[in-house]
């Protein structure tokens, strides 16, 4: 692997710190709009993978420092290494990168102000959750330099409709946070003094719940996603009666029928 990198790269490129149970991500490349370099996607998968196994955070927070949130690829990364394995490889590592996004046992929320274009825009889609500043832009913008955002359009597609995302696609045109809400890539757009007010709001609601029911059910969401509705229906049953097996479930039913907070424990 190339171990190019512009010379004005800060150290280390994600930053990451911890507020009770959970934790925030910072993409740490502002110079270049967060661009996801080759170093950029391997810090990031491997901030991910130590956080997977810390019992402590309960939610993830993922954000850009500087004016953006992330530009998508480093295009002069990627002219500079114009062999058809090394791209091959590259949009292999970001794909490995948003699918661990997904099978990450914690939700991810992503943070977004400024602009998310291309594999930006595909790393907001990807994230569980997203809450903008109404000052924030997304697009998927490659068409304009002649490359068809392929591996964005997987995770665009599953979050809009497909019309509006084939528009977003072949337009390479920029939406705003209010259209990104309405389309359905974003949960909420709230002022640019209010975004990290929102984002903790729904940081702490998920921290609030039982992380093992959490984990859980993130899991089954996407994996009934990917079934026709007759396996999403059996494999949703299981995981229905699995977890009104569990203990947590039972003390959660016991505390609603006697009207007082649920005992959950370490959970």
């Amino acid at each position: 692997m190339s171990t190019v990198r512009v010379a004005s790269d800060i150290a280390p490129l994600v930053l990451e710190r911890r507020q009770g149970a959970v934790a925030f991500l910072t993409l740490n490349r502002p110079a270049q709009y967060n661009a996801l370099s080759e170093e950029m996607l391997a810090a990031l998968e491997g901030a991910l993978n130590a956080l997977s196994t810390d019992a402590s955070v309960r939610v993830v927070v993922l954000g850009g420092a500087g004016k953006a949130f992330c530009a998508g690829h480093d295009l002069k990364q990627m002219k500079a290494h114009p062999d058809l394995e090394y791209y091959r490889r590259l949009f292999g590592d970001c794909s490995r990168l948003m699918m661990r996004i997904q099978s990450l046992p914690q939700p991810v929320i992503a943070r977004v102000h400024g602009t998310a274009t291309a594999a930006g825009c595909q790393l907001v889609a990807t994230c569980d959750l997203a809450v903008a500043s109404d000052e924030a832009r997304f697009a998927v913008s490659g068409i304009n330099v002649g490359l068809f955002c392929a591996t964005p359009s997987v995770a665009l597609s599953r979050n809009v409709g497909r019309k509006a995302a084939f528009e977003m696609l072949v337009t390479g045109e920029f939406i705003d946070a209010q259209a990104a809400l309405e389309r359905g890539l974003i949960n909420r757009c709230v002022p640019a003094e209010r975004l990290d007010q929102e984002v903790g709001l729904l940081a702490d609601a998920i921290a609030a719940k039982p992380p093992s029911v959490i984990a859980a059910g993130k899991a089954l969401f996407y994996r009934q996603l990917q079934a026709d509705v007759g396996t999403a229906y059996r494999l949703a049953g299981e995981a229905m009666a699995c977890n009104m097996a569990d203990e947590i479930a039972q003390e959660g039913v016991a505390a609603f029928i006697e009207k007082r907070s649920p005992n959950w424990g370490a959970d």
